[in-house]
């Protein structure tokens, strides 16, 4: 029998899909690859975190089921962390969740909070779960700026009075992926008060909090008082401890929807494995040194392509925050759009990215570049994007005829 499944329906094919293959196929024809794809990060975790994994995990106890809202040591431990860092205050028991990694959390809360046909605001270009989790959910998107200016406040505006029903939630992402883009806490509060008076609650993905390059770190929206009456906010050890494959996150924030949140999970899944769990406090109550020193190693990644990528021709902003550059396509490539350009990227100067309109349809004039590659390779990244910009008229040419012959 064949028969598409409904919510199956409502997602696209995956658009990085493409050049995926392509990537796979030149690496098994003996290819070097230099991939700055995915956003996975290349450092290896602390090896204070490690080891405290390799010390639970030699206790036959800790190989039972967890605790689906995370063990208490952990939810102390986020609590902490967020009294140092931004001086806010969280009740571990009521106000805290341990997910999945953030994006577990997102889909989740998605489910819990949504009804099919509840109207939700995302912005475009958006980290694929922020808009496919709540579509996934029954929910219709709707997009918003990503740019904190005044754009911004009349696209909400609009949505208040055009959409039908009112909008449920906003998401929001800052430090932003792709885009880079930061915000100061003018502008969560600006957001708050506005969500607030409309009574929309807010999604805060505050993942890359730790991953910045100017004096100023990033803020959360849970510095604003009245945040805590609408919103609740994701954050992640994935990039801040290196930790990606661990799958440690957590929602932050308003008790009713950490509570929606823990109910959901708790008929989903027994929480991640303790070991992962204790090492993971380690993590937040250990020796922080090993966060700037990740931060430095983004720092120098990204300082080297941005100033390389220059001298090569192709001028791409020098991002704040995050482990991404969100690179404009260069001009005489701009027609050919994000995934044609990833795809002769590729082909003529072995370098993979991600195409731009994987994250909406806004992001289709950029593609973005992860600084998940060491300075030699990234130099080495950079030498074969100038070859390949002082020629690139003539491998469009070779497309063509190509295309043509078939």
């Amino acid at each position: 029998m064949e028969q598409e499944f409904h919510r199956i329906r409502r997602l696209p094919p995956y658009v990085f899909a493409e050049v995926n293959a392509m990537k796979a196929a030149a690496r098994a024809a003996g290819r070097d690859i230099i991939d700055f794809g995915m956003g996975n990060p290349d450092s290896p975790t602390p090896s204070h975190i490690v080891q405290k994994l390799v010390e639970t995990v030699q206790d036959p106890r800790s190989h039972r089921y967890s605790i689906s809202r995370g063990i208490p040591g952990l939810r102390k431990a986020l609590a902490a962390y967020y009294g140092r860092r931004f001086g806010v205050e969280i009740d571990p028991e009521t106000e805290t969740v341990v997910t999945l990694g953030s994006k577990e959390g997102l889909a989740n809360l998605a489910s819990a909070i949504t009804s099919p046909g509840d109207v939700i605001l995302v912005p475009n270009p958006s980290y694929p779960i922020h808009p496919f989790g709540f579509i996934i959910a029954g929910a219709a998107v709707r997009a918003i700026p990503v740019t904190p200016d005044e754009e911004y406040f009349a696209a909400l505006e609009r949505a208040i009075q055009h959409s039908v029903p009112k909008p449920t939630a906003l998401v929001l992402n800052y430090p932003n992926n792709p885009t880079a883009q930061v915000v100061d806490l003018d502008f969560y509060r600006r957001v708050v008060d506005f969500c607030k008076f409309h009574g929309v609650y807010i999604l805060s993905d505050l993942a890359y909090a730790e991953i910045f390059f100017n004096d100023q770190p990033p803020p959360s929206i849970l510095q604003i008082r009245d945040a805590w009456d609408i919103a609740v906010e994701f954050t992640s050890l994935s990039k801040t401890y290196s930790m990606p494959g661990w799958r440690i996150g957590f929602a932050t924030g308003n008790r009713r929807l950490v509570s929606a949140l823990t109910r959901n999970k708790s008929y989903l899944d027994y929480g991640a494995f303790t070991p992962i769990q204790v090492a993971a406090v380690s993590a937040l109550n250990g020796p922080q040194d090993c966060v700037a020193e990740i931060r430095q190693v983004y720092k120098q990644r990204r300082d080297v392509l941005i100033e390389g990528l220059a001298a090569a021709g192709w001028d791409v902003p020098s991002p704040p925050a995050t482990m991404f550059a969100w690179a404009p396509i260069p001009p005489q490539f701009r027609h050919l759009g994000s995934i044609a350009f990833s795809k002769l990227l590729l082909e003529a100067a072995d370098v993979a990215v991600s195409p731009g309109i994987g994250f909406g349809e806004h992001g289709d004039g950029h593609v973005r570049i992860a600084l998940v590659e060491n300075r030699h390779r990234i130099r080495q990244a950079v030498r074969s994007i100038k070859s390949f910009l002082s020629h690139g008229g003539e491998f469009v040419e070779k497309q063509k005829k190509a295309a043509n012959a078939r």
